[in-house]
Parts: C-alpha cells; sequence; structure tokens
C-alpha cells in the first residue's frame, strides 16, 4: 500500500512538473512570438516545414555532392565551380520570386483574395520566362564564360565543367516553376504544401544520383541527367497543385498568359533590386572561386566540402530567413509596425541560438562527416580550419547579416537592402578576400576571413536601418 502511494506522489509530482515547464513554454513564446498579427502557433506551423525543407535540401545536396566526390577530386572541383556560376544565374530569377513571396504575403495580410490570386499568376509567369532567357544565354555562350572565368583550372576540370553547365542551364525553367509556385505558397503561408513540392523534386534528383552516379558509374553527365528528370518531373508536380489542388486561389491555365502591369510592377520593384543584389552578391561570390581555382584542385575541393558543412549549420537559420518574409509581409499587409517589430527582434535571438546549438551538436562529428566528401588527407585540417572560423563568426554576425535584411525587404525596403549588400559584398568579401587570400599568401583561410568580415560590416548596416522608420514606410500594396 505504501508502495502504491510512493508510486502515485511521484507521479504527480513529475505530472506537475511537466504541467509547470509546458505553462513557461506558453508563457515565453506568448511574449516573444505572438502579437495581434498572427500567434506563435501560426508561426511554428510555417516554420517548421521551411525548416524540414531547408534540412531536406541541403542534407540532399551533402549527399549529392558526397556522391560526386567517388568520381575524384577533378568530378567535385568541376561541379564546384559550375555550382557557383549556377547560384549566381538561378538567384536572379529566385530574387524575382522572392518579390512574388512579399507581394502575394502583404495582399494576405491585407485581404484581398483577387490580388492574392493574380499576384501568384505573376510570379510564375515572369520568374518561368526569366529563367529561359537565362537559360539560352548561358548555353549560347557557354565557352567562353568558361574559358574566362575558369580557364586556369586542369583540362580534365573544363571538360566535366563544360558538361555539367549545357545541363544545369537546361534544367533552368524546370527549378523556376518550382520555386515560383513555392513562393506563392509560402505568401499565403501553405508551407506544408510548399514542402511537399521541394521533397519530390530533391528526394527523386537523389534517387536518380545513386541510380547514375553510383550505380552506373556516369559520373558527371550522370548528375547532369539527374538534375534536369528531377526538376522537370517537380515542375509538373508544382503547376498541378498549384490549379488543380490549392482551389483557395481559383486560379486557371489562362491566368498564366495575362500580364496585369501593375501587378508586376509592383512585384519587380522588390524582385529586380533583389536580383541585382543576387547578381552583384554572387558575382563577388563567382570572382572569390575565380581566386581560389589559381590556389589549385585541392583549394577548390576545400572550399566545395567547408561550404557543404557550413550549410548544414546554417540549416534553422536559414529557415527563418525565409519563415520571417511571411511573418513580416503579413504584418505589414495589415499595417500593424508593432507586431513586425518585435518578430524580427525574436527571429534574430532564435537565429542566433539555433546556430550556437547545431555547432555544439554537430562538431563532435566532424570527422565522420568529412570523410563522406572521401577528401585527400593533406585538406582535413584546412576544412576543420576554415569551418571553426565561420561558426565562431556566424554566432553574432549571421542573423543580422541574412535574417534581418529579409525582414526588411518582407517590408517593401529593396532598394537600400539591396545596395548595402552589393557595396559591402565588393568591399569587403572580394577586394579584402583577394588581399588576405592572394597578396597575403592566407589561402582559403584569407578568403573565410574576409567573409565574415563582410557579414559584421553588413549585418551593422542593416541593424542602424532597423533602429528608425523608413525601412517600412514604402507602400507597397
Amino acid at each position: 500500500m505504501r508502495k502504491e502511494c510512493d508510486d502515485l506522489k511521484h507521479f504527480l509530482a513529475k505530472h506537475k512538473t511537466r504541467l509547470r515547464l509546458r505553462q513557461k513554454s506558453h508563457a515565453l513564446l506568448e511574449k516573444h512570438l505572438s502579437g495581434e498579427s498572427m500567434d506563435y502557433r501560426q508561426i511554428i506551423a510555417l516554420f517548421i516545414p521551411i525548416l524540414i525543407d531547408q534540412a531536406f535540401i541541403i542534407g540532399l545536396n551533402l549527399v549529392n555532392t558526397a556522391m560526386i566526390s567517388s568520381s575524384g577530386v577533378a568530378a567535385v572541383s568541376a561541379v564546384n565551380i559550375v555550382d557557383s556560376l549556377n547560384i549566381f544565374l538561378i538567384n536572379v530569377f529566385v530574387a524575382v520570386a522572392t518579390g512574388g513571396t512579399v507581394l502575394v504575403a502583404q495582399y494576405k495580410g491585407s485581404r484581398n483574395d483577387r490580388n492574392v490570386s493574380r499576384a501568384s499568376a505573376a510570379t510564375v509567369t515572369s520568374v518561368s520566362l526569366l529563367s529561359v532567357a537565362i537559360a539560352l544565354l548561358l548555353i549560347a555562350f557557354h565557352q567562353p564564360m568558361l574559358n574566362l572565368l575558369f580557364g586556369a583550372a586542369s583540362p580534365e576540370v573544363l571538360e566535366s565543367a563544360r558538361v555539367y553547365l549545357i545541363g544545369s542551364s537546361i534544367s533552368y525553367t524546370g527549378l523556376a516553376t518550382v520555386q515560383a509556385v513555392c513562393a506563392s505558397l509560402r505568401g499565403i503561408g501553405k508551407t506544408r504544401a510548399s514542402l511537399f513540392l521541394s521533397l519530390i523534386m530533391n528526394l527523386l534528383y537523389v534517387l536518380l544520383n545513386v541510380l547514375f552516379i553510383t550505380l552506373l558509374d556516369m559520373g558527371v553527365f550522370g548528375m547532369t541527367l539527374a538534375v534536369n528528370i528531377a526538376r522537370y518531373v517537380g515542375a509538373g508536380c508544382a503547376l498541378y497543385y498549384l490549379f488543380r489542388v490549392e482551389t483557395s486561389l481559383h486560379l486557371q491555365w489562362r491566368d498564366l498568359f495575362q500580364f496585369p502591369i501593375e501587378m508586376l510592377r509592383k512585384m519587380l520593384f522588390i524582385g529586380i533590386p533583389f536580383a541585382a543584389e543576387q547578381m552583384f552578391f554572387n558575382g563577388g561570390k563567382l570572382l572569390t572561386q575565380v581566386f581560389i581555382v589559381s590556389l589549385g584542385t585541392y583549394a577548390i575541393a576545400t572550399n566545395a566540402i567547408a561550404g557543404a558543412l557550413a550549410g548544414v549549420f546554417q540549416i534553422p537559420a536559414s529557415a527563418l530567413s525565409l519563415t520571417i518574409v511571411t511573418v513580416v509581409g503579413q504584418c505589414i499587409g495589415g499595417g500593424n509596425i508593432r507586431d513586425a517589430r518585435k518578430f524580427i527582434k525574436s527571429f534574430l535571438w532564435l537565429g542566433s541560438i539555433f546556430l550556437a546549438a547545431l555547432s555544439l551538436i554537430l562538431m563532435p562529428f566532424f570527422y565522420p562527416l568529412v570523410h563522406l566528401f572521401e577528401p585527400p588527407t593533406e585538406i582535413i585540417g584546412d576544412i576543420f580550419l576554415v569551418l571553426m572560423v565561420s561558426l565562431i563568426a556566424q554566432l553574432p554576425l549571421w542573423p543580422i547579416s541574412f535574417i534581418l535584411p529579409s525582414a526588411l525587404r518582407a517590408a517593401g525596403d529593396s532598394r537600400f537592402t539591396s545596395i548595402s549588400s552589393m557595396l559591402t559584398m565588393w568591399l569587403f568579401r572580394v577586394i579584402f578576400g583577394y588581399v588576405l587570400g592572394i597578396s597575403f599568401g592566407l589561402g582559403i583561410l584569407g578568403v573565410w576571413l574576409a567573409m565574415c568580415c563582410e557579414w559584421g560590416v553588413r549585418g551593422f548596416i542593416f541593424l542602424w536601418r532597423f533602429r528608425g522608420e523608413k525601412w517600412y514606410a514604402h507602400k507597397l500594396i
């Protein structure tokens, strides 16, 4: 009898402890992540699918890089240098898609359902057409571009890069369609559907890479074939979902062929400065890649592997930078500046917390992770060093450098954020990167140190802007 009483007391004590913890968690979330525009449950419902999506995208990119590494250092170097060019160009139409997300989110916040639908259709049309134009230009001038940017690479690397570049260009329109549909869905808060579509495309990509690279040993050509099949299947699924499943938008196929000029103008007001920023920003990264190519194949591989690992540590923070576009966009659309400020501050703190937590969890597994890429023994120490520099610097600097500008852009403050990003990128990451990496002979470490300095300068500029009132003074809708 006494034992039963003790067991009951123990059970009640544990229940009370759990209840107190739940109440404290609820109070903390209410304080920092709830407002008049939305509460913490809605924000978590937006964030979780985006987090899973980012985890899959970055994790699958890690797996793909590891798989192509089995084809040799030349193959992984070729994929890495072409992907730096791919990122430069893809981010142009992704930037326009982000303009669509902001516009859709603000119309959603103002409860203008008709314009939500029109903005969604305009996003898909403009982004897809832009991707076709970029792809045609790249295919036409692929050889001069490779020679200009990466002529210092070995002939073996350049030939693999040529195959991968042409194949990647052909796949752009498939990717652009998926990105545009997902951007529209994020704008209305349907992040779960966006996750589903992204998973279809990326899981198919990995499965096809297993078939073409691992089983059939097709190397870079196999990766090119996989990316095309995956992206166009994903595009078909995305369009089917948008027009046949997502009934709340009431879209018809003919809506894709209408060009509401005023709607496009508003979307491009956000998208064009961001696209220009992405071109200059990623152009700077591309030029940095040129420095790295001159350092040799091992330096290219070090940068590629360290970059892939750094992306894993940034998964939750990257998800926050996407989530905040919908959150702040809807707050601004509803005219609630107080909520927008509150949520931005909370997201910045959350970003640093997530970065610290993942660093503590994953760094003990550095050696098992790095060996997924089968790197030469000589570069493992370099990979560890540049990754540690990045992890230490990103705790205070990454959120204000990446999450904060996403929030400012969601409020319509795209011009300021874009100009600031372009200037800091070229003055610090490119010029300072060349000075440290090449002139001072620090190599890859110098390039990464310059990148961290650029995060800090850019972040403090955005903090200064956020303290004022001009960032939310734009009238987008």
